[in-house]
């Protein structure tokens, strides 16, 4: 049997050139235990990590780390930082705004291209149309992530871009596979709209035209996390596989040992 891990304090740091960092530890689970700290850990890209960045989450102990960006991202961020001895594992997931022309356009459009593509509500349907096609059609890279996380990946990170989207719908997946009640979920996806998280929005246009309080309105629905992104998730789980069991273990096929597994290694023993 694996020896347990030690038990590992809540710890947020300010970390300078990682965005949205944070253990999901201490999460409640329905039946009355929580999550471990130390375990389970999500954030944006590592690619601008400084070096006291990369000295505190060497420091975690970390066995992987979860990648969940495509080749789009890692050109625009490029790679993440090394840290010894830690394994990186790919898994691309679709952008929420999946298509360079997209993101070409957000990044450098004019205020009448903006509203073109993202106005009268089109951005925020964008967003909740994403969600529901990576949980119908990802169940494969969340079955693996789960099993990874079953065997041997404890402590893990993981992260995509903005640590929002990808990587929170990951970490809800993750979550929903130990037990942890829903409206934890909710309240820690809802986190990455605190300021000091919050994705920094690159424009070309950095004038206070192409940075104007409508330009930020259009873009706000990508770079939130919205409670009704996160319910259309759990929504398309309901009216695909009928209920939450049936999606882990029909969908994400998991069976009984390996949730037990998980269980194990996430969450304290009560």
């Amino acid at each position: 049997m694996t020896q347990p891990l030690p038990q590992v304090p809540s710890i947020e740091p300010e970390l300078t050139g990682v965005r949205n960092f944070r253990d999901v530890g201490g999460l409640p689970t329905v039946d009355g235990r929580r999550v471990r700290h130390g375990r389970l850990y999500r954030s944006g890209h590592l690619a601008h990590a400084t070096g006291e960045d990369a000295a505190f989450l060497a420091g975690l102990g970390l066995h992987t780390i979860f990648d969940f960006r495509n080749s789009a991202d890692q050109k625009l961020e490029g790679p993440d930082v090394d840290l010894p001895g830690v394994r990186n594992v790919n898994i691309p997931l679709s952008d929420p705004a999946d298509g360079a022309e997209f993101w070409t356009m957000v990044r450098d459009g004019d205020l009448d291209q903006l509203r073109s593509i993202l106005a009268d509500g089109k951005a925020a349907a964008r967003m909740t149309a994403s969600y529901r096609t990576i949980i119908k059609e990802r169940t494969a890279e969340h079955s693996r992530v789960l099993h990874a996380l079953a065997e041997d990946s404890v402590p893990a990170l993981m992260h995509c871009a903005a640590g929002k989207d990808r990587a929170g719908l990951s970490i809800a997946v993750s979550l929903l596979a130990v037990g942890v009640e829903r409206e934890a979920i909710e309240e820690d996806y809802l986190k990455s709209n605190d300021p000091h998280r919050r994705y920094k929005v690159r424009r070309s246009d950095s004038s206070s035209a192409g940075m104007s309080p409508e330009v930020m309105e259009l873009l706000s629905p990508l770079f939130e996390a919205r409670l009704d992104y996160l319910s259309a998730a759990f929504e398309t789980i309901e009216e695909t596989w009928g209920s939450t069991e049936r999606y882990l273990t029909e969908g994400l096929k998991l069976s009984d040992e390996t949730r037990r597994r998980l269980r194990e290694r996430l969450v304290d023993e009560g």
